[in-house]
């Protein structure tokens, strides 16, 4: 069942927002498309230059015994209007979905690329509202600067810093460049759908950090976790010494190789359904 950004905002308006950051997160609640019955909810959260769509595959096989919910990132759908969120109106806007779609019950996150460094700033800031979490290439962002070598640096500042530039930028010229930079980098998105509005996390990154909402903390789980990575890319978005700590935290914790690139689940789907599946379920 799809549901409007108007519909979750007449549900939720007789909630006064408290603070800014939570009053521009209810201005920009994205759709969400609820499928499948099971008695668990999974919330998959893309990341860039993607939309709901990079989790067709998961949901179609995890709606099955699972209820999977799926929404696009405020402004990263080319439809909506151009919007700029801190970390805290993003973890906000998490907030309020998971606890409409799962009132009184943890959800398992199911996380890719920024869906990662939001998702695990979410579980940072309500730990209770998360039970498990699925996380794809990208480990702890605060160490994320220990595990590249100087070129890597390089090349990670370079494309991020363009991308940030290229969402100042925006109109015509910024959408056909974010589109060509998303092929370089190998994204698998509909081209169509790229546009420079979704690159708003980085510029935050690179041109906000004066503001103390776009801060990420440190991410150390005292839920169980997965952590599933391709080796195929240019730099490593983990380190070492995070992946020993994640292992030796808890006995069902759990790190997967694939040999893919960054885009795990659209590169390798099949196997990467049966790893989580069988993780859900137990089988570590």
């Amino acid at each position: 069942m799809l549901r409007s950004r108007r519909a979750f905002l007449a549900r939720f308006g007789a909630t006064t927002a408290a603070t800014t950051a939570a009053t521009v997160a209810v201005c920009a609640l994205p759709e969400v498309l609820i499928e499948g019955q099971g008695a668990q909810t999974i919330v998959m959260i893309h990341g860039w230059p993607d939309t709901y769509r990079l989790w067709d595959e998961q949901a179609a096989y995890f709606s099955r015994q699972y209820r999977v919910i799926r929404f696009t990132l405020p402004g990263f759908d080319m439809d909506k209007p151009r919007v700029i969120l801190t970390a805290v109106e993003l973890t906000e806007v998490f907030r309020r979905i998971i606890e409409h779609v799962s009132p009184g019950q943890p959800v398992t996150l199911m996380l890719h690329d920024w869906g990662c460094v939001f998702g695990y700033e979410f579980y940072n800031r309500h730990p209770l509202l998360v039970s498990r979490i699925v996380g794809v290439d990208i480990g702890n962002p605060r160490s994320l600067g220990a595990a590249l070598s100087f070129s890597q640096k390089l090349f990670v500042l370079g494309y991020q810093v363009i991308l940030a530039l290229l969402w100042k930028i925006g109109g015509r010229l910024g959408d056909v460049l974010s589109r060509k930079f998303a092929k370089v980098l190998g994204a698998r998105a509909e081209p169509a759908r790229i546009h420079a509005g979704m690159g708003y996390p980085y510029w935050n990154t690179w041109f906000g950090r004066g503001n103390p909402d776009n801060k990420i903390q440190q991410f150390k789980p005292e839920c169980p976790m997965l952590f599933i990575y391709g080796r195929r890319k240019p730099a490593m978005f983990h380190t070492p010494d995070w992946l020993a700590w994640l292992k030796a935290k808890r006995p069902e914790n759990r790190v997967v190789e694939f040999d893919t690139g960054h885009w795990v689940m659209r590169q390798q789907p099949d196997r990467f359904n049966e790893v989580v599946s069988n993780w859900l379920g137990g089988k570590v």
